[in-house]
């Protein structure tokens, strides 16, 4: 009987180690365990991401796939020495929830290709990013991208940032801002996702086959509007630049601050050309915070000569609707936003050859 049990079991061990030996081998030779640009356990819940979303904005419906590719970029897979110009920030630039041809970004790269120009605009933002995610970005993200030197980034900052310095909100955006688990069996975890080509060829297969669905009601809120008085730059400022800041209202400037001023070693050490751009709200600057903020980052730009583009002051208006909720916009919004810092985008690239080089290949 055990001479039996043994002939049973001995092909079934023997093709298991095989099988094994041969899953080893094809991981050292196809995985990126070894590789010196391997993504460790960073970025994992960014890469290779396909969600099947049906989002209604105001009164239409959207069904389309919300896709991060293979660097954790939205959209397609490109090939990092190709991008040139990198937009970023929270979840009012990756606009989760919107097609991307609708998006702020989408907009803006229609713009520039119905004139001929060259370059793509990749968005590298992500939900709740604030400027300290910007310093990981670069940190635990960005040296992992083969033969990436971007010439531009433009940081779409404020939203995210005016509520630095209260407890909850730091707390909350830990997880954000570092994209890595906390716990050292989901570093494990994550680790064996990012490096294992087997896993990468089931998500896939997943992502191919078995999308994620998300359903989104994206709809201004029932009460956004009422009583809506949308404050420019003008009112904010008669509203909010005399009056006195509170303890909280310092601590958010300090700390916003040293971040700004980390980021700046890192845009000289890498050689890129910033381009900040200030932000809103569904109604304007009435929110003290943001307009401190956008205020800051002026100062910030103007001290070390980095190109800005403030579209809190650019924005006289915004109509009803062009939010669906107090920091995210609508499409129609988000065509608005781009119209408005279109030009100056173009100028910054005419100024610095970008522009002409283009020209010379059309």
């Amino acid at each position: 009987m055990n001479i039996s049990i043994k002939k049973i079991f001995k092909p079934f061990f023997t093709n298991t180690i095989i099988l094994l030996l041969f899953i080893i081998m094809l991981e050292i030779f196809f995985g990126y365990w070894f590789k010196e640009n391997n993504f460790g356990i960073y970025m994992r819940s960014e890469r290779n991401k396909k969600e099947l979303v049906t989002a209604t904005h105001i009164d239409k419906e959207y069904n389309f796939f919300y896709k991060r590719n293979f660097y954790a970029f939205r959209g397609d897979n490109f090939e990092p020495s190709e991008a040139k110009i990198i937009f970023t920030g929270g979840s009012s630039a990756n606009q989760r929830f919107t097609p991307e041809e609708k998006t702020i970004v989408g907009i803006l790269n229609r713009k520039f290709k119905e004139e001929k120009f060259k370059f793509t605009i990749y968005n590298a933002a992500t939900d709740g990013k604030t400027t300290r995610g910007y310093i990981n970005d670069f940190i635990y993200w960005f040296p992992k991208l083969p033969n990436f030197k971007p010439k531009f980034f433009i940081f779409y900052s404020g939203i995210t940032d005016r509520k630095l310095g209260s407890k909850n909100f730091d707390v909350e955006s830990n997880k954000y801002d570092f994209k890595f688990a906390t716990e050292r069996i989901n570093r494990i975890r994550d680790y064996i996702k990012n490096n294992s080509i087997i896993l990468e060829a089931v998500k896939k297969i997943e992502n191919k086959y078995f999308p994620k669905l998300v359903g989104v009601y994206a709809v201004a809120k029932e009460d956004l509007y009422n009583n809506f008085l949308y404050t420019n730059f003008l009112a904010a400022k008669n509203k909010h630049l005399d009056a006195d800041l509170n303890a909280n209202e310092k601590k958010l400037l300090q700390i916003f601050k040293s971040r700004l001023n980390k980021l700046k070693k890192i845009i000289n050490e890498n050689k890129i050309i910033p381009i900040f751009i200030t932000q809103i709200k569904y109604d304007g600057l009435s929110e003290k915070n943001l307009f401190l903020v956008n205020q800051e980052l002026k100062k910030f730009c103007k001290n070390n000569n980095f190109y800005l583009i403030p579209l809190d002051e650019l924005t006289e208006s915004m109509s009803v609707n062009d939010f669906y909720d107090e920091i995210h916009t609508s499409i129609s919004g988000s065509e608005k936003i781009a119209e408005t810092i279109y030009p100056s985008l173009k100028k910054i690239f005419e100024k610095n050859g970008y522009w002409f080089i283009c020209l010379k290949i059309f």
